[in-house]
């Protein structure tokens, strides 16, 4: 994640979650460093894994104090294994021990869901299709969770509302139909914009390429409605294939030959990567 988009966007996320833990002092630290001293402590997988968010570790510590600095040996997207040494923070100790549990918590998570989306992807090596993430995401923590997934080997669908026309069923029902749906959806959108189209039958699917769908997505679908659907399609429209997609079930898809797979398990299901902060030491 850049510096730009940390400042601009992530850090007033992270300054309310540091909110959350501190509201008004951080009682148990202040009652055993009572003064500034400097320290370091160590961060360590305690898993296998693949590690992702560790700007976002590092600015936590860094909006309690611009001072801290986090030396790092390995990079986000990097696989990383149970034992090994990922980086070593250094600053004041009251900084260390108060910033802890919520830079932990954005790492644990986020490796979590890089590892998680690390696993998925590779059993779509050597197909056309891309993993695709969703909307699915903790509130507050998209920017973050989005990011792990690139870290992890997928690509992001639309960022939020404003990012592009989807018309899913309610959005059609609302509209009368597909054809009134996405008629309304091209005329109101600005030509920029792709219009993606959910469809649940052949029907749907039918009538979403008859109406000129740039991204149909097949939602639900069993594996020979999917090739079907993919037949009447013909290559003119791009195929999302959605609806409870996990690691355990993804195998079905890979031989359709649909551009996209999206599943929000990648960040609704995806477990943490275990890690800690151990070893802390003065150091003056």
């Amino acid at each position: 994640m850049n510096p730009i988009t940390m400042q601009l966007v992530a850090d007033k996320y992270i300054r309310l979650a540091l909110e959350e833990d501190i509201n008004s002092e951080d009682v148990s630290t202040n009652a055993v460093m009572p003064e500034a001293k400097a320290g370091a402590v160590d961060l360590i997988c305690k898993e296998d894994g693949v590690i992702a968010g560790l700007p976002i570790f590092t600015r936590t510590f860094q909006l309690l104090d611009p001072q801290t600095s986090v030396e790092c040996s390995v990079k986000d997207g990097d696989r990383v294994s149970n034992g090994q040494h990922l980086a070593t923070v250094k600053g004041d100790i009251r900084v260390l021990l108060s910033g802890e549990r919520t830079a932990l918590n954005y790492l644990q998570r986020l490796s979590g869901i890089a590892t998680y989306t690390r696993s998925v992807t590779e059993l779509l090596q050597g197909t056309k299709t891309t993993l695709l993430d969703t909307r699915k995401t903790t509130p507050c923590m998209r920017i973050f969770e989005k990011y792990a997934v690139r870290m992890g080997g997928g690509a992001n669908h639309r960022y939020n509302l404003s990012d592009g026309v989807m018309l899913k069923d309610n959005h059609i029902n609302a509209a009368g139909g597909v054809q009134a749906a996405i008629a309304a959806a091209r005329a109101y959108a600005p030509f920029v914009r792709k219009i993606e189209v959910e469809t649940e039958t052949l029907d749907m699917v039918r009538e979403a390429v008859e109406a000129g769908a740039d991204i149909i997505m097949l939602d639900n679908m069993t594996t020979e409605q999917m090739a079907e659907a993919i037949a009447i399609i013909d290559g003119r429209a791009q195929t999302e294939c959605s609806g409870n997609i996990t690691r355990e079930n993804i195998k079905k898809i890979t031989d359709l030959g649909v551009d996209f797979v999206s599943s929000g398990a990648l960040t609704h299901s995806a477990p943490i990567l275990d890690l800690s902060l151990k070893h802390l030491r003065v150091t003056e």
